[in-house]
């Protein structure tokens, strides 16, 4: 096995035999002959007479590298010096290589544990969710089914009070509710207000310095400095000009140039005159 090959050859090296063996490398005697105990008796006075340090497995060692073996030469204790350090770092690297796929294993449980209590807190979120949800339908149905209710009920008092009052008697409009009063109807005259439409595009025509005119499209939202380069390339370029309209009259300043024409009011369509600086 590895491990009596290294005590060989850590006793060929002439190492003693009690440093040899690692589960006494700490003893604080390591370094002093062992003695045997004063009060044994026990055996023979030819095993009595053996060194204390003649044990089976020295004897098992020296049978194994035999009575005539010569002394290591230097190269030969190097080259077993060098053996020992790479069994040694062979067995380093093993308990590493071993520690850190224990170190990945314990890491891959911890990550499973997290991924299940993650997925435990989300089902109980969904199902806090899922109940509040049902409460809320519920209390919705519950609120639909009371206004029912009280229609109902505001409908029977009605016919009630129809025929206990003879139908059509100025006491059955003094006795209805203020709420159950009929609306007035507005006066023909007046119609409902407009409603306001939103536009896209904006029609815009300028009349320029010479009298004549240009019309064209612009998006709603779109400056009116791009009125304002439209006029310049097409009609009064390289000249400084304001820009008004007639009525109601204003005239439109640097800062409303990057103002949208929607918000300058000038959708959907609009007028604007040409006047020098």
């Amino acid at each position: 096995m590895a491990e009596s090959t290294t005590l060989d050859s850590l006793l060929e090296m002439g190492f003693d035999r009690n440093r040899a063996l690692m589960e006494h490398e700490n003893d604080p005697d390591i370094n002093e002959p062992y003695v045997p105990p004063a009060g044994n008796t026990l055996g023979t006075t030819e095993e009595q007479s053996q060194s204390p340090t003649e044990t089976p497995e020295s004897t098992e060692v020296a049978e194994q590298m035999g009575d005539a073996k010569s002394p290591m030469t230097e190269e030969e204790r190097m080259e077993q010096v060098k053996r020992l350090e790479e069994l040694m770092k062979a067995r380093q690297e093993e308990r590493r290589e071993r520690e850190r796929k224990e170190e990945i294993e314990r890491e891959k449980q911890r990550r499973k544990q997290g991924q299940e209590l993650l997925q435990v807190k989300q089902k109980l979120q969904d199902d806090e969710m899922k109940k509040l949800a049902d409460q809320r339908r519920k209390e919705k149905m519950e609120d639909k089914l009371a206004k029912q209710r009280v229609k109902e009920k505001i409908a029977r008092d009605r016919e009630e009070r129809a025929r206990k009052f003879g139908g059509g008697s100025a006491s059955t409009g003094l006795s209805s509710p203020p709420s159950e009063a009929p609306l007035q109807s507005p006066p023909e005259d007046q119609g409902p207000p407009p409603a306001k439409k939103d536009y896209d595009d904006c029609r815009i025509q300028v009349r320029l310095l010479d009298g004549s005119t240009l019309s064209t499209v612009f998006k709603a939202h779109e400056p009116l400095a791009a009125v304002r380069v439209y006029i310049q390339m097409n009609g009064e370029n390289g000249q400084d000009f304001n820009l008004i309209t007639p009525y109601p009259r204003r005239v439109y300043t640097d800062l409303d140039m990057e103002k949208p024409l929607c918000e300058l009011g000038l959708v959907p369509s609009a007028v604007l005159v040409v006047t020098k600086k």
